[in-house]
């Protein structure tokens, strides 16, 4: 349709990008109303937050252009293409797009092709929403026939390939499509043809991302429920109220994973340890919140901690022992079949230099949420366990750096969490809580990486 040049304004000496009908199009009056119209529904939000500034209209030798803000941190699409973007930047895009279409809602203006590569980024990696070519505004007369399509299949809404009007619910459900691929790294209905896809925006049923997806909370899923209804009255009432809803999901969800733990004894079976992420706290410190489970093979059922407490190994006579169905391990009753009599005990304090059991007691504190209780144990577990490279001291540096964010402290927590993923390797786990503390300790006494910015 068009040309794009980077150019010089040279009256107020900056970098601009000149968007030049093409000369094959000048003449033909529908692409030349559309190239204007264009024009006219960007002028109208120029200036209006997250979307594309406009500074000039004109023609030359009939070739009507229009000059822009100059970005060259090129588009949304470009990043998707180098693989799976990062989940908070998805989300911060996401918000930023949602203020842009909101604020043309607003005035009137539906985009009617919303997607990655309208969406443009400057030198901060901040959304810019561009491409205006085929919006439909108030007191504009439309350029669409009844029945014709207008917008990129994969990110059609249903009724827009229904050759129906699109409206701004349109604009929402095609960011729905949007944020369902910067999740999942793809379409909800990618097919091998356009009308293959915007026949399955019509009729197919809305995909699980969190089955796409594993790492994905199952809450996401009535998200997208919502943002990808066929009928746009089911759909968010604002691209905010979904990008908010998206958001709420990720940090607010109770989504298990499995991790496998070390052993605390030789003589003890692999023990597998069930990790859980949510909010503890309403404030706005998102953390996960470790509530574990630890199952002994060839045994039946033994205590969370039994590895620190030197039980008699499986198959010699020894007390029946359970733990009470809270998640508290601070306790256990124990009931000698030889007798009536009940009796409750402590478990017994790990040696001093034992970081595996102190490890363990510290765990258990966190299946309690006794954070103050598990911080003694697992400072201690990590002083015990440096510089040995064992799973042990990974899951060890990860819990204390969970246990000191979750008390509101930023000390080492950066640290700790590095030291994790070197012995350890890449977890989802430990870049979940390395964002929540990015954003929350930044520039607060005690963020490693901050302070030592600031004393060069």
């Amino acid at each position: 349709m068009g040309e794009v040049y980077r150019a010089t304004d040279t009256v107020l000496g900056r970098t601009v990008a000149v968007k030049l009908l093409s000369e094959r199009h000048a003449d033909n009056p529908d692409i030349r109303n559309r190239f204007e119209r264009e024009a006219l529904a960007a002028a109208r939000l120029s200036g209006e937050p997250n979307v594309v500034t406009v500074f000039d209209v004109g023609e030359q030798e009939g070739r009507p252009f229009i000059v822009m803000e100059y970005l060259d941190g090129g588009s949304v699409d470009d990043r998707l293409r180098q693989g799976r973007v990062e989940r908070e930047q998805a989300l911060q895009w996401l918000s930023e797009t949602a203020r842009a279409l909101d604020s043309a809602h607003a005035q009137g203006v539906v985009h009617r092709d919303v997607k990655p590569a309208n969406l443009m980024l400057d030198r901060d990696e901040t959304i810019r929403v561009s491409d205006f070519g085929i919006a439909s505004a108030a007191g504009m007369d439309t350029l669409t026939l009844p029945g014709t399509v207008l917008g990129t299949a994969g990110y059609l809404s249903p009724e827009q390939a229904r050759g129906e009007p699109a409206t701004a619910e349109s604009d929402r459900y095609a960011l729905g499509v949007v944020a369902f691929e910067l999740l999942t790294g793809r379409r909800p209905y990618a097919g091998e043809t356009p009308v293959t896809e915007a026949l399955a925006h019509v009729n197919a049923a809305i995909p699980s991302a969190s089955t796409i997806d594993p790492e994905l909370p199952t809450e996401v899923d009535r998200v997208f429920a919502r943002a990808l209804a066929k009928n746009p009255a089911d759909r968010p009432s604002s691209s905010a109220e979904l990008a908010r809803e998206l958001r709420g999901a990720l940090e607010e969800a109770v989504e298990p994973t499995l991790v496998t733990a070390p052993a605390p004894v030789a003589a003890r079976p692999p023990a597998a340890v069930q990790v859980r992420h949510h909010r503890k706290r309403p404030s706005a410190m998102a953390y996960a919140v470790v509530a574990g489970i630890v199952l002994l093979v060839g045994f039946g059922v033994a205590a969370v901690i039994g590895a620190a407490t030197g039980d008699d190994p499986p198959g010699r006579t020894q007390p029946r022992e359970t733990t009470r169905p809270t998640t508290t391990t601070d306790q256990t009753t124990t009931s000698e079949m030889t007798t009536e009599e009940t009796t409750t005990r402590e478990p017994p304090s790990p040696p001093p230099d034992d970081g595996v059991a102190l490890a363990n007691a510290g765990f258990a504190r966190m299946q309690a949420e006794d954070y103050a209780g598990a911080l003694p144990l697992l400072e201690r577990a990590v002083a015990a366990l440096s510089g040995v490279g064992t799973l042990a001291e990974a899951y060890a540096s990860y819990n204390l750096a969970f246990t000191r964010f979750a008390l509101g402290e930023c000390n080492g927590v950066v640290e700790l969490l590095d030291r994790s993923e070197q012995v350890q390797g890449h977890r989802s786990e430990i870049d979940r809580l390395r964002r929540s503390v990015e954003r929350e300790c930044d520039g607060k006494p005690g963020n490693g990486k901050k302070d030592e910015e600031e004393d060069g």
